[in-house]
């Protein structure tokens, strides 16, 4: 069974799966451990450890670079943030290729023009492609896919754009006609009230994608409640908690005139052993070298 198949019969199964987004193998390790049922490879985390904006700056061999290195250290699906394509639908069928063989199980494609800004951005650019150029990106993708449970998930940001809720239902109802698996319909208001309110208005054939970054308050609960929401990415908690980690951590060591002190709060270096998978490489040495 492909991983893209483990991940639609979890949606079948439970409901609703919680995808935790990821910048690095051991995030990805970090978040299997946890018990999340998907990753999210970001393009914002990837970004952020690049020490850049979320602005189209990371490339295609970038991403696919950490994606690569994170199916290598997971058995978990991973849910590719690949933007709005990397170009036309010629792109698109270039990068879905690229994708599927490295082994992402799903990718999101968004309806922005290009170069994108970060979807949080108060003063971004937020301008969106023509509904008939989004819906061509989307045919592209499905044709393309080698495995058919491999998901394509259209994302709208007409409500970040500011366009309303009329216009994200329609773009919405016009990428599932050009055949998208699930819609992934986004917002940065502060309260979830955007959201739940396109939930109870959404009456398509196919279920829904949110990232709760900009409303955390919205549980599990009140998303279940809603009947069609599917799936839940957490899309920038893990870039967000190590950096926070590590400038207390580093802020500490000069405060305190050493690491005599914040040594006792952090991981055990044996506990890094054991992510690193050291004991079985350390197995394999005494196997195989003479």
């Amino acid at each position: 069974m492909s991983k893209a198949t483990r991940l639609r019969r979890a949606m079948v199964e439970q409901g609703l799966v919680h995808i935790m987004a990821t910048h690095s193998p051991l995030s990805a390790i970090l978040a299997e451990q946890a018990g999340f049922d998907g990753l999210w490879a970001s393009g914002f985390e990837l970004s952020a450890l690049y020490g850049l904006p979320d602005m189209s700056l990371i490339s295609m061999t970038q991403h696919l670079e950490m994606l690569r290195a994170v199916a290598g250290r997971t058995s978990l699906p991973i849910v590719a943030d690949i933007d709005t394509g990397y170009g036309n639908a010629i792109n698109v069928i270039h990068a879905v290729r690229e994708y599927e063989r490295a082994g992402a199980s799903a990718v999101v494609i968004e309806d922005k023009s290009f170069p994108k800004v970060t979807s949080l951005a108060v003063d971004g650019n937020h301008d969106l492609v023509r509904v008939e150029e989004f819906q061509g990106k989307i045919e592209a993708a499905i044709a393309t896919r080698s495995d058919p449970d491999f998901l394509v998930i259209a994302r709208t940001e007409a409500l970040i754009a500011g366009l309303g809720e009329a216009e994200a239902l329609s773009r919405a109802r016009a990428y599932e006609q050009a055949g998208a698996d699930m819609i992934l319909v986004h917002s940065k208001k502060k309260d979830p009230g955007e959201i739940e309110s396109f939930s109870k208005a959404w009456n398509g054939n196919i279920p829904l994608v949110i990232v709760p970054n900009a409303y955390p308050e919205l549980s599990t609960a009140r998303i279940r409640a809603l009947g069609n929401i599917r799936m839940i990415i957490y899309g920038n908690y893990a870039i967000r908690a190590a950096a926070t980690a590590m400038r207390e951590t580093f802020l500490r060591v000069i405060a305190d005139g050493g690491v005599q002190q914040v040594h006792r709060d952090l991981l055990p270096v044996e506990d890094v052993f054991r992510l690193q998978g050291m004991e079985s490489v350390r197995t394999d040495e005494q196997r195989f070298l003479r």
